[in-house]
């Protein structure tokens, strides 16, 4: 009787995970990154990670069903109470970053508190996944102040994610007004700005990613946007 090769056909459980994707550099890019390169048709959904994990778990599934990648840009705390969930994200396919530890204001703390707000997030994402994430993106803002850069910049993230549609999802407008202000707003190399955690955004997403079809637009990663 033949008997199976344990190296070749242990359970998959044995194996060690590979490490997430690492940062990158982008030369000729901006330390702020608010959109990508507008003569390719492609935008970046960028999603920040908190909230309930159903709700992050059904918009993952949505955007895998139309073949869409996201950036999910993780608070750390979320991860800790669902640690689990940043190995679902880079498992899809997706990007994921750093949203700092606690989601606070962080560009109106100290410098030895900024830091901490980022490199406890950091901390959090390699532990779970062996990398400190590919982006990192300032929480409470658009854009990350001088000394928040250059704090990203010591903690391991060349450029700073921003964003150049807000989404306004967080307001819980309803569906259609969320659709309906990206609708208005997105182009090539859009960088947009959703949440995870609020009803209105998975109810929105088919008909957000139906829009982007229907002008020849595909929802790709960050990465990708800027490959």
């Amino acid at each position: 009787m033949r008997t199976s090769d344990p190296a070749r056909n242990g359970p998959p459980s044995s194996r060690a995970p590979s490490p997430g994707p690492a940062p990158r550099r982008f030369p000729g890019l901006p330390e702020q990154i608010t959109h990508g390169p507008r003569d390719r048709p492609r935008v970046a959904l960028t999603f920040h990670g908190q909230g309930d994990p159903a709700t992050a778990e059904a918009l993952l599934a949505e955007a895998e069903r139309a073949g869409a990648k996201v950036t999910v840009l993780a608070v750390g705390g979320w991860l800790d109470e669902h640690p689990a969930l940043a190995r679902r994200i880079l498992d899809g396919g997706h990007d994921l970053g750093n949203h700092t530890l606690r989601h606070l204001d962080i560009n109106d703390m100290s410098e030895a508190d900024a830091y901490a707000e980022i490199t406890g997030c950091a901390d959090r994402l390699r532990r779970l996944t062996g990398s400190v994430g590919t982006w990192f993106r300032p929480s409470r803002a658009r854009t990350a102040s001088p000394l928040v850069t250059r704090l990203a910049h010591r903690a391991g993230y060349p450029h700073v994610l921003s964003y150049d549609v807000d989404s306004l999802d967080f307001t819980s407008p309803g569906a259609p007004a969320v659709t309906r202000t990206i609708a208005a707003e997105v182009r090539a190399g859009s960088v947009v700005s959703l949440h995870f955690g609020y009803a209105d955004t998975v109810a929105a997403l088919p008909d957000i990613l139906q829009e982007l079809e229907r002008r020849g637009l595909r929802a790709v990663t960050t990465t990708e946007l800027l490959t």
